[in-house]
């Protein structure tokens, strides 16, 4: 332990394992063996017995995060094609990789075999798979992101799910039929008794880093390994065995007081992902014994605060245990029904409103569930779905006695408008304000 220090600190155990399942799916991708499906985001998709999902939000961010000068080299490549520079960065860098015909390391940019944009509520989603199939005329479907706001309502929960059910159910037929690739319906079972199974651990990791003080895990450690079974689709029962082993290292941790930051004395949240080519602002506050815990984008929302102050989950059970998954269509449809009526995070009860973006208190409940002090809120100026009601979130915040700092740039797959000096200006005075100087050793 370094003079001074609060807690032990170690390397994390299970950071070996994660480059290895990185690499691996980056092999496959590579794969002249594999049909490649574009923007999809489906748990399912190990049930055929050659497909590779690719999906741009954490290909769009690698690429900002390894490699700025490329990654700006296929944004100019997407501007000079008509695509301004308000479209998300994610879009902006992987539709770049195509109009350029390569990637980072000079290999070919993988074709599509075919698109299917995963349906979220930010803006820009649905749009993700147009350019792919505009570029080569590749078959393109779309499902729909079905959501209601206000009280649960059984009927229209009902009726969204139906209609959810049959847009996936048609997604499933189109590959078969597109790629001549059969679903094996029984592996399908299996991987989403796995994906609950890898959610329960994922649940318990967040619980771990909300309810323990010091947490074991940072957000920068979470947005390492986060994607690994969800977004980056691998083997589900290597992506199972992961979050076990995640989990169980995580708890060990926590029981043996192993911080994530050695001196915490300061615990903030923030709202939606960090600016990828710069993940140094954690560490330069770690300086000051400030640890972030994440966000309902990264950690999920899976935490009820109650008035008497008590934290429990919520409801998470995905389906009853007695579900039939006799036939596809009783598979596809218990696949949905974990969806509730929101891609957020949300669990269908009747008990709690769902939608992140018009009750707002929900990011005072995450930040409360985990024992915050402070909220650090991005302004993005592009793909405004995620900074939509930004403003009215801080001040929910600030009633409840957070600190909160503001700051602007263009999206988190684009550098071109945050100003990194200006920005540790800033977290120097918030730091400052809240009474905290920086301690011993130097920003990592």
């Amino acid at each position: 332990m370094a003079k001074g220090q609060l807690w032990e600190t170690r390397p994390l155990e299970f950071w070996g394992k994660a480059k290895e399942i990185r690499a691996n799916y980056d092999k496959s991708v590579a794969s002249e063996n594999s049909n490649v499906v574009g923007q999809g985001n489906w748990d399912w998709a190990p049930a055929y017995p050659a497909l590779t999902i690719i999906h741009d939000n954490p290909v769009g961010s690698m690429i900002q995060a390894r490699n700025d000068a490329f990654a700006r080299k296929a944004r100019l490549a997407s501007e000079i094609r008509g695509w301004g520079r308000e479209i998300c960065g994610y879009q902006g860098n992987c539709w770049g990789t195509q109009f350029l015909g390569y990637v980072e390391d000079g290999t070919p940019w993988r074709r599509r075999q075919l698109v299917a944009p995963h349906p979220c509520v930010c803006d820009q989603h649905a749009k993700r798979g147009q350019q792919a199939r505009d570029f080569e005329n590749m078959p393109q479907w779309m499902s729909d992101c079905c959501m209601y706001t206000g009280e649960y309502d059984e009927q229209r929960e009902l009726a969204m799910l139906e209609h959810k059910a049959y847009c996936n159910l048609r997604v499933v037929n189109d590959v078969e039929r597109i790629l001549g690739q059969q679903c094996d319906d029984e592996m399908l079972v299996q991987i989403l008794k796995n994906t609950s199974a890898s959610q329960s651990y994922r649940r318990e990791i967040a619980w771990l880093m909300a309810r323990t003080i010091p947490s074991p895990l940072s957000v920068k450690d979470l947005y390492s390994v986060y994607t690994i079974g969800m977004l980056t689709k691998v083997d589900p029962d290597e992506t199972l065995s992961f979050w076990k082993m995640v989990r169980d290292e995580v708890k060990w941790r926590a029981d043996n007081q192993i911080a994530a930051v050695g001196n915490e004395r300061f615990r903030f949240i923030e709202a939606h992902p960090p600016s990828w080519h710069y993940l140094k602002y954690y560490r330069y506050l770690e300086t000051y014994g400030a640890v972030c815990l994440g966000s309902q984008y990264s950690n999920g929302s899976t935490f009820e605060i109650h008035p008497d102050g008590s934290v429990e989950y919520f409801d998470c059970l995905r389906w009853p245990e007695d579900t039939p998954m006799e036939t596809r269509e009783d598979i596809i449809r218990v696949s949905v029904t974990r969806d509730g009526r929101t891609s957020f995070g949300g669990i269908a009860s009747g008990s709690c409103k769902i939608d992140e973006y018009i009750n707002r208190d929900r990011i005072v409940k995450f930040a409360k569930s985990y024992q915050a002090d402070g909220a650090l809120l991005a302004i993005w100026r592009h793909g405004l779905g995620c900074t939509f009601t930004r403003k009215e979130q801080a001040m929910y915040l600030k009633e409840a006695g957070l600190s909160v700092m503001h700051y602007e740039g263009s999206q988190p797959g684009d550098r071109i408008d945050l100003d990194e000096k200006r920005l540790l200006d800033q977290l120097d005075s918030w730091m400052q304000s809240n009474g905290l100087r920086r301690l011993e050793g130097k920003a990592g």
